[in-house]
C-alpha cells in the first residue's frame, strides 16, 4: 500500500482487525506502525501521521497478575527437578527474565562479590536461537544476589554447571552447549504449579514476585527499575503488587499505633 493511501480510517480499521487477546502485542504492532509513519512525516513524503487512535500505544492487561506467596514457592521447588531449581529461585528473587536466566554462565555469577552480571539475553524463534542485549539498554545491568541464595547457588554451579566461564547454568538436556528450552522447563513447570495450587502462575510471574519482595523489603522506585531492569517509571510501575494479606498487615499494624496513642492520651475528667 501506499504511504498516502494509509489514511487516519485506514488504520483505525486495521487497529481494530488486531486480535485483541493480546493486548501488549497490539499495542507494539500499533506503535512500530506510529514510528514508521512519524518518519515518513519527518521526510516530508506525508503532511501529517494517520495514526491517531488514542490509547492504542498503550496496553491494559487482561488478567490481574498474583504474584507467588513464599509458601508456594517452597511448594514450586519441592516439584522442580534439581537442575532448575536455581533458575526459580533467581527469577524470583532476583527478577530477571528467563531469556536473561536461561543465557546466565558462568562467568556471569560472582559468588564473591554477591552479584549476578546480567549482559545477554537468549530469544528462540522456531528453531533460530538468538543471543543478544538484554530487551532494553537498562536491562544490562549487575543483581544483588540475596545472601540466602548464595549457598545454593554455589551447590548449583558445582553439580550442574561445567567447568570454564562460558558454561550455561541452565543448558539443554541434550547440548550443554544450548540454553535450556522454555518448553523443556515448562513441562515441569506446570506440573509444580499444580502442585501449588496456582494454576494460574506463569513463569514470568515469578519475575513479578521479584519486583513485590523487592518493593516490600524497602525498595525505592528507582531501585526498583534498576534491579529489575526498567527504563521507565511506568514499566516498572506494572511489578508493584500488593501480595495477598499484606493490606490486613498494614491494617493491624495502623490498629497498634492507635493503642500505643491511646494509652498516652491523657483523657480530662469532668
Amino acid at each position: 500500500m501506499s504511504l498516502r493511501d494509509i489514511t487516519p480510517q485506514v488504520v483505525r480499521t486495521w487497529h481494530c482487525g488486531l486480535d485483541s487477546s493480546r493486548p501488549t502485542q497490539r499495542a507494539h504492532t500499533y506503535s512500530l506502525l506510529r514510528s514508521i509513519l512519524s518518519t515518513a512525516v519527518t521526510d516530508e513524503i506525508l503532511a501529517s501521521n494517520p495514526c491517531r487512535v488514542r490509547g492504542a500505544g498503550s496496553a491494559k492487561r487482561v488478567r490481574s497478575i498474583e504474584p507467588a506467596t513464599l509458601a508456594e514457592l517452597e511448594v514450586l521447588l519441592e516439584r522442580i527437578p534439581a537442575p532448575y531449581r536455581a533458575l526459580v529461585l533467581i527469577g524470583a528473587w532476583c527478577g530477571l527474565r528467563f531469556g536473561e536466566v536461561s543465557e546466565l554462565r558462568r562467568k556471569d555469577v560472582d559468588l564473591k562479590a554477591g552479584t549476578i552480571h546480567v549482559m545477554r539475553g537468549v530469544v528462540r524463534i522456531g528453531k533460530e536461537v538468538t543471543v543478544g542485549k538484554p530487551k532494553t539498554a537498562a536491562g544490562m545491568r549487575d543483581v544483588a544476589i540475596p545472601p540466602h541464595l548464595l549457598p545454593i547457588l554455589k551447590e548449583h554451579l558445582k553439580e550442574h554447571v561445567g567447568a570454564g566461564g562460558e558454561a550455561l547454568l541452565f543448558p539443554s538436556v541434550g547440548d550443554p552447549d544450548v540454553q535450556v528450552h522454555s518448553n523443556t522447563f515448562r513441562r515441569h513447570w506446570l506440573k509444580a504449579r499444580v502442585a501449588a495450587s496456582r494454576t494460574d502462575l506463569r513463569v514470568h510471574d515469578l519475575r513479578h514476585t521479584g519486583a513485590v519482595l523487592a518493593a516490600q523489603s524497602g525498595a525505592t522506585l528507582a531501585e526498583l527499575m534498576a534491579r529489575i531492569g526498567h527504563s521507565t517509571p511506568q514499566m516498572a510501575l506494572r511489578y508493584q503488587h500488593v501480595a495477598r494479606g499484606r493490606d490486613a498487615e498494614i491494617a493491624a499494624r495502623m490498629s497498634k499505633e492507635a493503642k500505643k496513642w491511646s494509652k498516652r492520651r491523657v483523657v480530662p475528667t469532668e
